[in-house]
């Protein structure tokens, strides 16, 4: 008999849980609901929320909307959004993760004050960082990993910030580098922006990931947080495969199996763990 342990530490995190709560509230109340971009990086619960009416839209269809409800993600947005939805009379659901928020504000007033470079440590592109680079006006440096931190200008000031879901570890690589690099007339400063219970989630799962003969990680595969933590499980158990949900399971993964452990990111509900769960019990009959 298999031995199948779901990770607690898995599954949405404050930010994501909040806005779909939010999101729950006002379908429930037989609101029309708009959200720019997907609520969350999993296919199967974006789903779910489009079945009880959610309507998922992009930028571009914001600006052909007016008198309507928008609900913002947790990722956030920049402020160009806002202004749009004054213009157009959108009234704004702001799930914004109110870590993200002060990362924002600690963002924008360093630009206010018009001095340095001000660079954010995150994935280019990413929600949450375009949100951030648009409270500098877009001029924002964005460094996606350690190699990218070179093409920095070391004779200006540097005030280095980090999107809320990347890796602490690399960050710290990345602070030192500069340390060891920035002019002796240069002021640096580096701002731990890194939200703790997803930094946290690291050590957990890696220690989780041990336990098991088998791994399965499930998790959306646009979800940055998900590839994070699906590569940490993989580094330290190389039987760890990504799946998106249960229909992707191979029976093959059984054989000569004696535990497995189902893991997430902080975009994976834990109904859709227990699913993949409910799909090796099946299999075992």
């Amino acid at each position: 008999m298999i031995q199948i342990e779901i990770d607690n530490g898995s599954g949405f995190c404050f930010g994501v849980t909040t806005a779909i709560k939010k999101a729950e509230e006002e379908l429930a109340q037989g609101e029309t609901l708009y959200c720019l971009g997907d609520i969350v990086h999993n296919g199967m619960e974006c789903e779910r929320l489009r079945q009880m009416g959610l309507i998922t839209i992009n930028h571009e269809d914001m600006k052909n909307l007016h008198d309507v409800k928008v609900l913002l993600r947790a990722h956030g947005e920049p402020p160009a959004t806002y202004e749009l939805a004054r213009q157009n009379n959108i009234e704004i659901i702001d799930a914004t993760c109110p870590v993200v928020l002060k990362l924002q504000k600690r963002i924008k007033e360093q630009y206010e004050q018009g001095v340095g470079q001000i660079v954010i440590f995150g994935k280019k592109g990413h929600a949450e960082v375009l949100g951030l680079v648009g409270q500098t006006e877009s001029t924002a440096i964005v460094i996606e990993n350690f190699d990218e931190v070179k093409k920095l200008d070391f004779s200006r000031d540097i005030y280095l910030y980090s999107q809320t879901t990347k890796s602490l570890d690399e960050f710290h690589r990345i602070i030192s580098y500069i340390q060891s690099h920035i002019s002796s007339e240069a002021t640096f400063r580096s701002f731990d922006t890194i939200c703790r219970s997803v930094a946290n989630r690291m050590p957990n799962i890696s220690q989780f990931a041990t336990r098991h003969d088998l791994i399965l990680f499930v998790c959306g595969r646009k979800s940055s947080n998900g590839k994070v933590l699906y590569n940490e499980c993989l580094r330290v158990n190389p039987n760890t495969h990504l799946i998106e949900g249960p229909g992707e399971i191979e029976p093959d993964w059984l054989n000569n199996i004696e535990t497995v452990g189902i893991c997430g990111a902080t975009s994976t509900p834990k109904w859709l763990m227990e699913q993949c769960r409910d799909k090796l019990l099946n299999i075992e009959k």
